[in-house]
């Protein structure tokens, strides 16, 4: 059964809807090369870790989520084997997230799949459609980004 959308739906539900289909394409392929324990709030510590390590505060300001998000991700993908945790040496209470190898070989499978996803729906539109999207979608993250009030405690997530 295909899926219905009001009649002029709001800008946010068109970019859940999309993103939707982006993610359960990368989850599938995720799952299917043995990955099948990552879940949508994981995609952040994956997107976002340098291979010099991050502490979780600058992965919370990174990827805009609450830091107990972020804190239950990474102690989730730790468990999991995906990450550890070691002490920063510029800062001897901080602790640095690091991805294993088997988190790093998330990264690779994503991508792909990410960017088949992209040239599937410029099939569906048209190269010029989707460069066009993407370069919208970049303007007005920088400027609601640059636009956002500064706000004190935690991003949401």
């Amino acid at each position: 059964m295909k899926e219905t959308i009001p009649e002029n739906p709001p800008l946010g539900l068109l970019l859940r809807l999309v993103h939707q289909h982006w993610t359960q394409a990368v989850d599938a392929a995720l799952d299917a090369a043995g990955f099948g324990d990552i879940r949508p709030p994981h995609a952040n510590v994956f997107t976002f870790t340098p291979p010099e390590g991050i502490q979780v505060s600058e992965l919370t300001k990174l990827a805009h989520v609450r830091k107990q998000t972020m804190t239950q991700a990474v102690e989730e993908l730790e468990k999991l084997g995906y990450v550890e945790r070691r002490p920063d040496p510029n800062d001897r209470r901080g602790r640095l997230v690091f991805l294993t190898e088997r988190g790093k070989a998330v990264r690779p499978i994503a991508s792909a799949t990410g960017r088949k996803v992209d040239e599937r729906w410029a099939e569906l539109t048209s190269p010029e459609e989707m460069e066009a999207l993407r370069q919208s979608l970049r303007l007005l993250f920088e400027k609601v980004r640059d636009d956002a009030p500064a706000r004190s405690g935690d991003a949401e997530g």
